[in-house]
């Protein structure tokens, strides 16, 4: 198999996990690794995430247009939710709810830029919200903290996960940067209400 053929078995198969499975790009691509048994892959053969990207929208469209749409809704307006509760934080939208690929099996994460890392902790404290903490790799390298927590869609029927990544005020600026397609990987509460506003 040459390794166009190969970095095309590569996405659809994560693209399917991606959609199937609610997983994100990086892990979608190396369980699709494990699932073919591809090992001492040709460099280059890993598809990035825009053909990733490309993928699981065809599948979307082939498999889930009934049901995706709707999903995608609810899950954004949980995350409008959240980004309006804690407005003080900067908040930024990210991941599949912000690309508009996500399905009823994907967590909302929503990053907060905060002069002091614990003010996220004392806002959801202050206001009776149940939450665990976690931790991730930053954008600087170091680790940083997650607050997940949950809350009941109407629309779905079910309880949907929000992540909330503490970042420094001063990772901002670099995290509005677009990719090499033209878009940002992230939006604020205005640009999500714009986007939902188009989506209708």
């Amino acid at each position: 198999m040459n390794r166009s053929a190969l970095t095309a078995e590569i996405a659809a198969t994560a693209a399917r996990l991606v959609v199937e499975d609610g997983l994100e790009y990086g892990p979608a691509k190396q369980r699709a690794l494990k699932l073919l048994g591809k090992r001492g892959l040709p460099p280059g053969a890993l598809p990035d995430n825009q053909a990733l990207e490309a993928e699981v929208r065809d599948y979307l469209a082939l498999f889930c247009a009934d049901t995706q749409p709707g999903e995608l809704a609810a899950l954004r307006e949980v995350a409008l939710r959240w980004m309006e509760r804690l407005a003080e934080f900067r908040p930024h939208l990210g991941g599949a709810v912000w690309r508009g690929t996500a399905t009823r099996l994907n967590d909302v994460h929503l990053q907060l830029f905060c002069d002091d890392s614990k003010a996220a902790e004392i806002a959801l404290l202050d206001r009776g919200v149940d939450y665990a903490v976690g931790s991730r790799p930053g954008p600087r390298g170091q680790p940083i903290d997650v607050l997940s927590l949950a809350e009941r869609s109407a629309a779905l029927g079910e309880r949907v996960t929000v992540h909330l990544s503490i970042l420094d005020h001063d990772d901002l600026r670099g995290a509005l940067r677009r990719g090499a397609d033209g878009r940002t990987e992230r939006g604020d509460t205005a640009a999500l209400k714009q986007l939902m506003e188009t989506e209708r």
